[in-house]
């Protein structure tokens, strides 16, 4: 038996970038018309901000910018996280959550750490303000989910040898339950130099994959949670799902998914 993703896809593909800045207008798009998801991690106190050459999303604009993705946390003023007292932390992350969701309506869990600076108290504090993930920005080369979603190792920055990681990614080796490939930035990148070609060329590659599952941050956080949830019968061969998720897994006698709440036999005795 080995988990799979929804309707028996082998693996996963996500985006995560930072700042919310103008370019996430073309980045969001190219994304969205790809069939693909992505993870914006945005500051709330820099909507709508002029700074020097820099524009933010507004607003009153994220909807239409962010739809099909995830909005995420990203700190308030994008302040460093181990240069703040704990009470300051507590604001900058919590005002910060608290901010995107009345805008979005939607939950906000998700986020990645301002500069990439964390230390265990900020894992501490995020996970007390309800964080499911954090992203840094230790690239890992490799596609295995993490084992502490507040510690998301993304697989690889998109100057980071994308191309190389993609073919990686596509011919992956057996030995892999729950690949994920995570790939992450800032869309200003690309803006600033004017070239999107790297970022182009590796969506062109990956798109209309049937065996990938095209998804969200938290889409992956929240299924791979539930995977680890299962329950099983001593001698592994009945499995209950005690989640609110459907999960998904491939067996010697084919694709079986377990609703929430759902008990099944997953082999023969």
């Amino acid at each position: 038996m080995r988990f799979v993703y929804p309707e028996g896809k082998r693996k996963a593909l996500t985006f995560s970038y930072d700042d919310g800045q103008s370019f996430d207008r073309r980045l969001a798009g190219l994304l969205r018309s790809a069939g693909m998801k992505g993870t914006f991690h945005l500051n709330s106190g820099n909507l709508g901000l002029l700074r020097g050459d820099e524009v933010f999303i507004r607003a009153d604009e994220l909807a239409e910018v962010y739809a099909g993705h995830e909005i995420a946390c990203h700190g308030v003023q994008h302040r460093n996280p181990t240069t703040l007292s704990r009470q300051q932390l507590l604001l900058e992350l919590q005002e910060d959550r608290k901010t995107l969701e009345k805008i979005t309506g939607h939950l906000v869990q998700g986020m990645s750490y301002a500069f990439g600076n964390y230390d265990d108290e900020t894992v501490r504090i995020a996970r007390s303000l309800g964080i499911l993930y954090s992203r840094t920005t230790r690239d890992t080369g490799s596609f295995f989910p993490p084992a502490d979603f507040l510690e998301w190792h993304p697989t690889c920055h998109h100057d980071n040898e994308l191309m190389k990681r993609a073919d990686e990614f596509i011919d992956i080796a057996g030995f892999y339950e729950l690949p994920v490939m995570y790939v992450w930035g800032h869309s200003f990148e690309f803006g600033r130099s004017g070239d999107w070609s790297v970022i182009e060329a590796f969506v062109e590659k990956m798109q209309g994959r049937e065996d990938i599952w095209y998804a969200t941050n938290m889409e992956i956080c929240r299924y791979v949670l539930a995977a680890r949830a299962q329950e099983f019968s001593a001698d592994g061969l009945t499995m209950h799902n005690p989640t609110a998720l459907s999960v998904w897994v491939s067996t010697g006698t084919g694709l079986l998914e377990i609703g929430p709440g759902e008990t099944k036999d997953i082999g023969e005795r």
